[in-house]
C-alpha cells in the first residue's frame, strides 16, 4: 500500500479524532454505563430495591395508571413487567410534552413512591443514542460513521498492528506510553468497537434512510411496520371503552407460550373502544429475545392476533440490534461489554493525549492558543463528563423526593445539575489549564466517595450490607465501581499533579 495513501489516512484519522473525539467519548461513556442501566436505576431509586417476586404479578393493579393515561388523552401506555434486573412494575405514558413514570410493587400491586429520577434507563441510555437534543439521532449517526472511519484507518496506518498489541513500554517516555496504551486498547477492542458502532447505525436504519419505506408505502406511515414486523393494530374510533382484566390477558398469553412470562404490555390510544393490548413474550434466553406477541381486545380481553416472527430481513436486523442492546440474560458477556466499552473510552482519551503532546513539541498551525483550546475541550470531554455523571449521582442522593425549583421537578433538576457541571468543567479546563487534569481527577475521587457515603446515609445500604443480600447486589456493584473509579482517579491525580508531563 502506497505511503501517500497511508499518509492521507493518517491525516484523516488524526483530524476525525480531534474534531469528533469529544462527542465520541461522551457517546461511548454513556453507552458503557448503559450496559448496567437497570442497576443504575435501582441505585438511584431506592424504593425499587425489592426482592424478586416469587408469585404471580399483580398486573390488574395497573388499571389506575391506565385510566389516568386515558383521561389525559395519552397516545400510548406502556407497562414493563418485573425481571431479575428490574423487579418492579414500571408504567410510563406521556401527557403533552411530559412523560410520566409510575412504579408498583409486583407482588401486592401497591404504588411505590415516585422515583423522581430518570436514572439510567431514562437519562443515561437515551443520552447515548440521541444526546437529548432534537437532532441527536443524526449527530450520533455522524459520530458513528466517523468511528467506523477511525477503526478502518487505524488498521491501515498501523502496519505492525498486532506487534503493537504486545508492546507496552511503561518505563519509556510518557508520549510513547500513551501511544502504546492507545494501540493496545485499540487492537484489544477493535472487533467490538467496529461491531458495536455498525450495529448502532443499523438500529436506526429507519431514521437515516426513511426514503426507502416512503418509496414503497407512500404516506402510509404505519404500513411498513405492519408488513415488516407483523404488527396488528386497529384504527381509533373515538368512543370510550372499558379495560378488561390485564391478569386474564397475561395468563392467556402465558398459556400460549408454555408458561413463559410476558415482558411488557403496550396499548395504543388507551381508553378508546378499539384499543388493543399488546403482550410480548420475554425470551431473555435468546439474543434477539422472542418475536412472539399476542394482541387482545382491551375492552373484552379476547385474543385478536398472534405474531410469531417478522420477515426474514427484519429478523436479521433484530438480531444485530440485540447484540448492541444486550437485553438477554448473560452476565459474563455483559461485563465483557462494559470492559470493552471502557477500552473504547481509553482509545479516544489516549488518542487526544498523544495528539496534544505531539503538538506541544513542534510548531503547529493551530498555534499555542489553538492547542490550549483543544486541551480544554479534551479535559472537559474526558474527565469533565465523568465529573458531571458523578455529580448527577450525588444530586440524586441529596435532593429530597418531590423537590421543585423554578418550576422544575426533581428529575429535571438532576439533569440540569449534570449539564451545568459539565459546562463548568470546560470553563475550568480553559481558565486553569495547568491544573485541570489533576483538579478534575480529585473531583472524581471526592464525588465517587461522596456518592457511596450518601447512599449509605440516605438508604442504609452500605456495600457490606448490600453484598450480604442477594437482591441488593446491583447496589453493591454500583458502590464498588464508584469506589474503584475514585481510587483510579486519585492515583492519576497523585502521579500527575499538574499538566500532563511533557515528552
Amino acid at each position: 500500500m502506497g505511503t501517500g495513501f497511508r499518509a492521507s489516512l493518517d491525516w484523516l484519522h488524526t483530524w476525525a479524532g480531534v474534531v469528533l473525539g469529544g462527542l465520541l467519548f461522551a457517546i461511548f461513556w454513556m453507552g458503557t454505563l448503559s450496559v448496567f442501566d437497570r442497576e443504575i436505576d435501582r441505585w438511584m431509586a431506592p424504593m425499587t430495591r425489592l426482592a424478586p417476586a416469587g408469585g404471580p404479578v399483580a398486573v390488574d393493579a395497573l388499571r389506575s395508571s391506565y385510566e389516568a393515561a386515558a383521561a389525559a388523552g395519552a397516545s400510548s401506555w406502556f407497562a414493563q413487567l418485573p425481571t431479575e434486573r428490574a423487579p418492579v412494575l414500571q408504567v410510563t405514558w406521556r401527557e403533552g410534552t411530559r412523560q410520566l413514570l409510575r412504579v408498583f410493587d409486583p407482588a401486592s400491586g401497591a404504588a411505590l413512591p415516585d422515583p423522581g429520577t430518570w436514572a439510567g434507563t431514562g437519562f443515561v441510555y437515551p443520552f447515548h443514542y440521541m444526546l437529548h437534543v432534537r437532532l441527536g439521532y443524526w449527530i450520533v449517526g455522524v459520530a458513528g460513521m466517523a468511528m467506523l472511519l477511525l477503526c478502518v484507518s487505524g488498521v491501515v496506518i498501523h502496519r505492525k498492528i498486532f506487534a503493537d498489541f504486545f508492546t507496552f513500554r511503561a518505563d519509556r517516555q510518557p508520549r510513547r506510553l500513551v501511544l502504546d496504551l492507545h494501540n493496545v486498547t485499540g487492537v484489544l477492542g477493535l472487533p467490538f468497537h467496529f461491531t458495536i458502532t455498525l450495529s448502532g447505525l443499523i438500529i436506526f436504519y429507519g431514521v437515516y434512510f426513511p426514503g426507502t419505506a416512503q418509496f414503497v408505502f407512500g404516506n402510509e406511515a404505519r404500513a411498513f411496520p405492519r408488513e415488516a414486523y407483523g404488527i396488528y393494530e386497529r384504527q381509533k374510533v373515538g368512543r370510550p371503552g372499558e379495560l378488561a382484566s390485564l391478569a386474564a390477558m397475561t395468563a392467556e398469553a402465558g398459556r400460549l407460550w408454555d408458561g413463559e412470562a410476558p415482558r411488557y404490555l403496550f396499548v395504543r390510544h388507551p381508553g378508546d373502544a378499539a384499543a388493543v393490548v399488546q403482550v410480548a413474550r420475554r425470551g431473555e434466553d435468546r439474543v434477539a429475545g422472542s418475536p412472539d406477541i399476542a394482541y387482545f381486545d382491551a375492552s373484552t380481553g379476547a385474543l385478536l392476533h398472534q405474531r410469531v416472527a417478522p420477515q426474514p430481513v427484519l429478523s436479521a436486523q433484530r438480531f444485530i440490534a440485540a447484540l448492541h442492546l444486550i437485553q438477554f440474560r448473560h452476565w459474563t458477556l455483559r461485563w465483557v461489554y462494559f470492559v470493552l466499552g471502557l477500552a473504547g473510552c481509553a482509545v479516544i482519551a489516549t488518542g487526544y493525549l498523544f495528539w496534544l503532546e505531539s503538538r506541544k513539541k513542534k510548531d503547529d498551525r493551530l498555534g499555542p492558543r489553538g492547542v490550549r483550546l483543544v486541551e480544554a475541550l479534551t479535559v472537559g470531554s474526558v474527565s469533565g463528563i465523568v465529573v458531571a455523571t458523578l455529580t448527577f449521582f450525588v444530586a440524586n442522593r441529596l435532593l429530597p423526593l418531590g423537590a421543585v425549583f423554578l418550576g422544575e421537578d426533581r428529575a429535571q433538576l438532576e439533569m440540569w445539575v449534570f449539564y451545568g457541571v459539565w459546562l463548568a468543567t470546560f470553563a475550568h479546563a480553559r481558565l486553569w489549564p495547568g491544573r485541570a487534569w489533576a483538579g478534575q481527577c480529585l473531583a472524581i475521587t471526592v464525588l465517587a466517595l461522596a456518592a457511596v457515603v450518601l447512599n449509605w446515609i440516605t438508604t442504609g445500604d452500605h456495600p457490606i450490607r448490600s453484598l450480604s443480600h442477594g437482591h441488593l447486589w446491583a447496589v453493591a456493584g454500583m458502590d464498588c465501581l464508584l469506589l474503584a473509579m475514585g481510587g483510579l482517579a486519585a492515583l492519576v491525580a497523585h502521579r500527575h499533579p499538574g499538566r500532563p508531563p511533557r515528552c
